[in-house]
């Protein structure tokens, strides 16, 4: 944070687009009244892509977040008003289906909106038309209405924003070109331009599709890729004479045809297309024109017709009286995507004080601008932001043939249908575990998560699945699996399995301050003998869940740290204190192996000198051992409910340890198993998994984590805000939710329905074989939370019943673990 008074700390944002104006109106109300905006361009519509954006408001999506953004942007604008009118117009969205697919997938949505607590109706093809009498009606399967839904007006919105910020002292300079950022002591000390400088505690970089351009002079990585998109508008439609009233642009809710990758919405008497279904187009943000250099503003390039033909075919065939008009205008509008679609927000690690809020829609704006304000003025913002953080990418991921690749295929998958566990084409593979060759020998089915290639099922073990009864799955719950996984779950539960846990982020935390540096940065007791283990959790200052790890003391100033993702990396190391601590990761350097199972003992004691019995060796315990001629980190933990160990070693020794487990376990009848069938396990025993499960948004006790804290042993990061909470007071509660029928399924996401009301979602699921039904784990008000309790489940517009369960489902005396 600054080093001066909060109240004074000097903020220059960069950019007066969308995003810089909801932040400075943000920031402003919070009490940072000495805010700056810079702006290349003329106020206020300088020429990025706010002045040229179409407006489009859709609040539902898969993401929770995205969809609490853009509510508050609903919210926020609707409340706006520029030249006597409200910034918002609520005209509603309308997605229509012409496959079956598309239909399915409406269903899926609106589910989607049940959970996030968004307004929406399904609709026949007589019901669309009724609101878009331009619709040809016989090629609908129907529709999915959200009359909340509507057209943000942005460039009054900035006027709106500016006038407020400006009223309580901020402003907003046009004709500023950014050539510099200064910096000292790593920390940003002010904002070079061609005006002038200006010394600030906290820059911001908004600058939309110049991101990169302003990060490279920062020393900051920005990986997002501006790309154009193509928009045209009609000549004037005799079917939309009088339509509209003058002073608003659009009367009927915006028309999604995600079939085609085509929206549509009204101009007065015309019509808005716009069209993702072309070639990606990337644009170099470094050489785009200055506004005064540009034909028409620096994020509207020349309209390419031969790319647009297909759409216009495809806009008559869906709207037939276009068929007697023509394009009148178009543009290719540049903006930007990022490697997975989201947002890049907070605030640099290598240069305090410098933040990002970038490729972010007009959509998601206002909330955005509210999260990042709360983030700088107080520390943490009120939503999870897990998916948008800086730090989420790996390094591999921020190479810029990666952002490349990935940044275009997120534009050509802005419209597709995604299913939760579908991976990317392309460039695989980049990281792969050293057992990788086995894996391929074993026919594993591969897919990808952070970069890395994880088996899901072996091909090799489809004989185990001859013959296993199995609830009968749909198209959308039978993508992406196999019965195999069946196999590999019950080789677990009765024999013994090798699971690839390499992907699983390892990190080293030495030094002589790095038992005090953990004791203060996690929530359980970590003073323990070396040898042990302990499970904890990261706590933001509110008490939310940064995340979940696992600690094990190696030596007396040697601690190694199973985290979740980058952005733990990122929260020690900004913690760390310098000299006494060292944080580094390790993953790419190391493999683990997870043996799982009733025999797992059986297979590796023969090959150690050292005691694995349990007396010996117990659970939650680690020990430095060789296992044949490798030397391994063995600890006794357990994700699946079995007894076993995690394996680690270097991976230039890991082919060589996974060819003596399996060597050794061939008597035993090993078999190599995948995450598939390692989520079922190890929702059969209630393990959560952070970043689905709990995020920021939750603390332990609603999480059913409050077993990690431990108040008594001394401060530590969100112990006080923790105070006085328990399991008691939880108003809402992590909840184990079993269903009724055993063939029936759930995926994850899906609204939980309470006396035929949505009161909660579903954060994990999958069927437990060793169970024999569906397993669901969901969060619910308390009051429902209790066991016994009947709820619905809505998945894909059928209400399926299930009741609250008592946890854990499998072993719950923990006798297996502990034999």
């Amino acid at each position: 944070m600054s080093r001066t008074p909060a109240h004074r700390s000097r903020v220059v944002v960069i950019g007066a687009g969308i995003v810089g104006c909801s932040l400075a109106d943000e920031l402003t109300a919070r009490g940072w009244t000495e805010v700056t905006v810079l702006e290349q361009g003329p106020l206020p519509a300088p020429g990025g892509s706010t002045s040229h954006a179409p407006g489009l408001v859709f609040q539902t999506g898969p993401s929770r977040t995205m969809t609490g953004f853009a509510a508050y942007t609903v919210e926020k604008f609707g409340a706006l008003e520029a030249d006597g009118q409200s910034c918002f117009h609520p005209v509603g969205g309308l997605e229509i289906a012409t496959s079956e697919a598309r239909w399915a997938d409406l269903h899926r949505k609106a589910g989607l909106a049940a959970s996030w607590g968004v307004h929406g109706a399904l609709l026949s093809p007589r019901q669309c038309k009724e609101l878009w009498p331009m619709l040809d009606e016989s090629v609908l399967y129907g529709g999915f209405h959200t009359p909340d839904d509507g057209l943000a007006r942005a460039v009054p919105a900035c006027r709106a924003q500016i006038a407020r910020a400006e009223s309580r002292g901020a402003r907003f300079l046009e004709r500023h070109t950014v050539t510099g950022i200064e910096r000292a002591d790593g920390r940003v000390t002010g904002v070079v331009t061609d005006r002038g400088t200006f010394p600030a505690d906290h820059v911001v970089s908004a600058a939309g599709f110049w991101g990169p351009v302003i990060g490279a002079m920062a020393g900051v990585d920005v990986p997002l890729l501006p790309l154009a998109h193509q928009y045209a508008t009609t000549e004037p439609l005799p079917a939309l004479a009088g339509a509209n009233d003058p002073r608003r642009e659009a009367s009927k809710p915006i028309l999604r045809f995600q079939d085609r990758d085509l929206y549509f919405r009204e101009h007065h008497d015309r019509l808005g297309i716009g069209s993702y279904a072309h070639r990606p187009m990337p644009v170099d943000p470094f050489t785009v024109p200055a506004f005064d250099d540009a034909p028409v503003m620096p994020s509207s390039l020349p309209f390419t017709a031969d790319d647009f033909a297909p759409s216009w075919q495809d806009s008559v065939g869906l709207l037939p009286a276009l068929g007697a008009s023509r394009v009148a205008e178009g543009f290719n509008g540049v903006f930007s995507f990022t490697p997975d679609g989201m947002p890049v927000l907070g605030e640099s690690r290598e240069l305090r004080g410098f933040w990002l809020a970038e490729a972010v829609w007009v959509t998601h704006s206002a909330g955005v601008a509210k999260a990042v304000a709360e983030w700088m003025t107080e520390g943490r913002p009120a939503v999870d932001i897990h998916e948008c953080d800086l730090y989420r990418f790996e390094d591999a991921q921020r190479a810029p043939a990666y952002i490349a690749d990935r940044g275009a295929q997120s534009f050509i998958e802005v419209y597709d249908v995604i299913h939760p566990l579908q991976p990317m084409e392309q460039p695989r593979p980049l990281r792969t575990s050293p057992f990788y060759p086995r894996q391929q020998e074993l026919g594993a089915y591969f897919l990808e998560a952070g970069g890395w290639e994880r088996p899901h099922w072996y091909e090799a073990n489809a004989p185990l699945a001859e013959g296993l009864e199995l609830p009968e799955r749909d198209a959308w719950s039978a993508r992406h699996w196999s019965p195999i996984a069946a196999a590999e779950a019950r080789a677990t539960r009765e024999r013994v399995a090798l699971y690839d846990m390499t992907p699983l982020r390892r990190l080293e935390v030495t030094g002589p301050g790095a038992l005090a540096f953990l004791q203060r940065m996690t929530s359980n007791n970590l003073a323990k003998k070396p040898g042990a283990v302990t499970y904890t959790l990261l706590l933001d200052e509110a008490g939310g869940i940064r995340s979940d790890l696992t600690v094990a003391r190696l030596a007396p100033d040697r601690f190694q740290v199973g985290a979740n993702s980058a952005s733990d990396l990122d929260w020690l190391l900004r913690h760390a204190p310098d000299g006494e601590v060292q944080v580094r990761d390790i993953t790419s350097g190391t493999c683990c192996i997870g043996v799982w199972g009733p025999l797992a003992r059986d297979l590796v004691q023969p090959l150690t000198r050292d005691d694995f019995s349990h007396g010996a060796f117990g659970y939650f315990r680690a020990r430095h051992t060789h296992l044949g001629h490798v030397p391994v980190t063995a600890l006794r933990l357990s994700y699946v409910g079995e007894l076993g160990w995690e394996l680690y070693t270097t991976a230039d020794l890991g082919l060589r340890l996974w060819d003596t487990l399996w060597e050794a376990g061939r008597e035993h009848g090993v078999i190599a198993a995948g995450r598939s069938a390692f989520n079922s396990l190890r929702l059969e025993k209630g393990y959560r998994a952070w970043g689905h499960d709990m995020t920021t948004e939750h603390d332990p006790y609603e999480a059913g984590v409050g077993f990690a804290v431990r108040p008594a042993k001394g401060d530590f990061v969100g112990r006080d805000a923790l105070a006085g909470r328990s399991e008691e007071t939880a108003a809402r509660r992590l909840t184990c939710l079993t269903l009724d029928d055993p063939d029936a399924l759930v995926l994850g996401k899906e609204p939980v329905l309470v006396d035929g009301v949505p009161a909660g979602y579903v954060t994990s699921a999958a069927y437990g074989y060793t169970l024999g039904r569906g397993i669901a784990y969901a969060w619910l008000p308390a009051a429902a939370a209790a066991p016994g309790t009947p709820v619905h489940i809505e998945y894909f517009g059928e209400k399926i019943p299930a009741t609250v369960a008592e946890e854990p489902l499998f072993d719950p005396r923990m006798e297996r673990i502990r034999r």
